[in-house]
């Protein structure tokens, strides 16, 4: 076995974190020097990069690459999560808005922005998750990043449902992007369904699923 460590691809199973997919791996390979580059949410699928041994030293080198996307999102329905996680809490008569002026909605997301991430995300504040502070129902303010969105494909209307695809920076959130695409069309909008096909020139296609990873033992690291 190589003593450099390994890249796998692994297609990440919806309902699994990003952590589920490296503890059960570091399990299986024996190995204590293993991670993963780009965090999925557990209602996402798609590529996850697993690095392992020397390998992960490269693991900022990789999370620093332009992503793929390709989603479902839900117009006139607002969820706080942005996402399926949490309940629908808020509907909105979306008969007025037309399939032209959702694709012209996505060509003004093209480009440089500002975006401001979910109040039910990872962000660290004052050293608690901002998803945990939420849930609790306190007060949360998330500064807005930076980001760039390359393109952004409207690939199917069928209201409510708008399917799309999006090639966008490293710390884009889709969940963020299905809000403000809703406000955009003078409504509400949550992500119901997100899969990740590229990170960088790694595909989804040459992915393996967890299951399907050799019984080996790397090196110690």
């Amino acid at each position: 076995m190589d003593s450099d460590g390994k890249i796998l691809l692994i297609n990440k199973p919806l309902e699994w974190t990003s952590f589920d997919v490296v503890n059960k791996l570091r399990y299986k390979l024996k190995t204590k020097k293993i991670g993963h580059a780009g965090t999925l949410d557990p209602l996402a699928t798609g590529l996850l990069i697993i690095c392992t041994g020397k390998m992960t030293k490269r693991i900022d080198e990789f999370q620093a690459q332009e992503k793929e996307y390709t989603g479902t999102f839900v117009l006139g329905q607002f969820t706080p999560s942005y996402d399926k996680e949490t309940a629908v809490t808020k509907t909105e008569d979306i008969s007025t808005i037309t399939e032209e002026q959702v694709r012209r909605a996505a060509t003004q997301f093209v480009g440089t922005s500002w975006q401001v991430p979910p109040l039910h995300s990872a962000i660290r504040i004052n050293g608690k998750r901002a998803y945990e502070l939420a849930r609790k129902g306190k007060a949360v303010t998330l500064n807005p990043r930076e980001i760039f969105i390359k393109e952004f494909e409207i690939t199917s209307v069928h209201k409510p449902l708008v399917t799309f695809r999006v090639v966008c920076s490293k710390g884009t959130y889709i969940r963020s992007l299905a809000h403000d695409f809703g406000q955009a069309l003078g409504t509400v909008a949550h992500l119901s369904g997100l899969c990740r096909t590229r990170i960088g020139h790694f595909k989804l296609t040459d992915a393996v699923t967890v299951n399907e990873v050799a019984e080996v033992t790397l090196p110690p690291a």
